[in-house]
């Protein structure tokens, strides 16, 4: 019998905060945003089952090549941040009429742009 670690491409589960709603989460990496979440471990699984397969028949009616595993960056990751930094982060995005990724994107192209000057 196939364990889901054999038939599922590579995925990160975890649980999800009660502020997230309980339950647990199952991310496939390599497959940027495709993501479900489910009362258990395995309710996770079912539905993340679900949400791939989803996701690569619209990648395909959509005619855009479907990832490989291991060769997306998907431009996207998640960061945990103090709420003080998130709130004077979206404020300062409102205040220069900008969405809280667009920001966070410049200031850390930014930064990087410092750091490599320096370097």
């Amino acid at each position: 019998m196939k364990t889901d670690r054999e038939t599922l491409p590579r995925f990160e589960i975890r649980p999800l905060t009660e502020e997230e709603g309980s339950g647990y989460l199952v991310e496939f990496p390599d497959y940027p945003g495709c993501i479900a979440d489910g009362e258990t471990p395995e309710d996770a699984l079912k539905e993340g089952r679900d949400a791939l397969r989803s996701y690569i028949e619209t990648l395909k009616e959509l005619g855009r090549a479907v990832p490989k595993e291991g060769e997306v960056y998907g431009g996207q990751w998640r960061q945990r941040v103090p709420k003080s930094l998130h709130a004077a982060l979206a404020r300062r995005a409102d205040r220069e009429g900008v969405s809280l990724n667009m920001l966070a994107t410049t200031l850390l192209a930014e930064g990087l742009g410092r750091r490599s000057v320096a370097d």
